[in-house]
């Protein structure tokens, strides 16, 4: 099987099938883009899907499609096609580019106020960081003697901590190096990660995100289908792990909003929880979602990567500034 055709077999695997899981509408679906009831035990100071819009299809015709994230400075978004080995870019609307190819099948991708840009990079099985529109560079792509897996998500701290995923997603059994499945910190300044968590072989951190202080840490697992949260100590350490929710069958990207709302892509759809990780509900999408991000000029708008269409919906509570 040709490369890029295993590494699609791969993330459909990971991600539970081709689409219309548990809960999942196909495109077809007349209550496809609607939102399920509130948890009647949410316990945050406003619903966040009060004044919810309707699902938007964006554009399509996509490979597989994943790690959204908005670019104040140009007002556009970017987004990764992990198999067609390209980063897009979003000018709102609908008219999208190719911004970056080969990418290296990046996944999750951030940006600093600066404006450095840091992707994970299936492929080369690394983080790389760059310019905006500059030639990639390796910041991290081993641990000790040996290569990481395939880093899947990536998040940085106004501090300039890096933290990221590394699941083997992008790697079959016999790549594998590493004796765990990690979540890496890496102090600013360094290019050496530490190792702030070490799952077993069958477990899978996906998603990452940080609260609005910066003082929480948020990850995804699809295979255990829970979202983790630590506390992020004064040196950028994680402490206090702790299971936020259960409810978040084939967990993948993530994204927090202002308030500290977590929006969690699953099997069921977007599945929307509280601080406290109490469920308000889910916003349904039409293909099976692997991502979301907040954008837009007010930051209201949530862009959701799934398979092969973006989808966007406006929300009445903004993402962090």
């Amino acid at each position: 099987m040709p490369r890029v055709d295993a590494l699609l077999a791969l993330l459909l695997t990971a991600c539970g099938g081709s689409g219309g899981g548990d809960g999942m509408p196909d495109a077809s679906s007349t209550d496809a883009g609607s939102t399920d009831a509130g948890s009647t035990d949410a316990t945050a100071s406003y619903n966040p899907l009060d004044g919810i819009g309707t699902v938007e299809w964006v554009a399509g015709g996509f490979e597989f499609i994943e790690g959204p994230q908005w670019i104040a400075a140009t007002g556009t978004l970017l987004f990764s096609d992990i198999p067609g080995d390209r980063i897009h870019e979003l000018i709102p609307p609908a008219t999208v580019t190719v911004f970056r190819t080969p990418s290296g099948n990046s996944n999750g991708l951030a940006v600093t106020a600066g404006g450095v840009l840091f992707a994970a990079e299936h492929g080369n099985r690394r983080v790389s960081t760059s310019a905006f529109a500059g030639a990639p560079m390796t910041l991290v792509d081993g641990y000790g003697p040996d290569r990481l897996n395939s880093p899947n998500d990536v998040i940085v701290r106004d501090d300039g901590t890096v933290y990221f995923t590394d699941p083997p997603y992008g790697i079959d059994d016999a790549a594998r190096e590493l004796d765990f499945i990690g979540v890496f910190r890496v102090p600013p300044g360094s290019d050496e990660p530490i190792a702030e968590w070490m799952g077993a072989l069958d477990q899978r951190p996906n998603g990452i995100g940080l609260s609005p202080d910066q003082r929480t840490l948020y990850v995804a697992d699809t295979a255990d289908g829970v979202l983790r949260a630590w506390d992020i100590t004064a040196d950028g350490s994680l402490s206090g792990e702790r299971v936020l929710s259960h409810d978040v069958p084939n967990a993948d990207g993530l994204a927090v909003d202002a308030g500290g709302h977590l929006f969690v892509t699953t099997s069921a759809g977007v599945r929307v929880l509280g601080p406290d990780g109490a469920t308000w509900g889910t916003i349904q999408v039409p293909e099976q979602p692997a991502n979301c991000a907040f954008g837009g000029a007010d930051g209201r708008t949530l862009y959701i990567t799934a398979r092969t269409s973006l989808y966007r919906v406006a929300l009445a509570h903004p993402g962090p500034p």
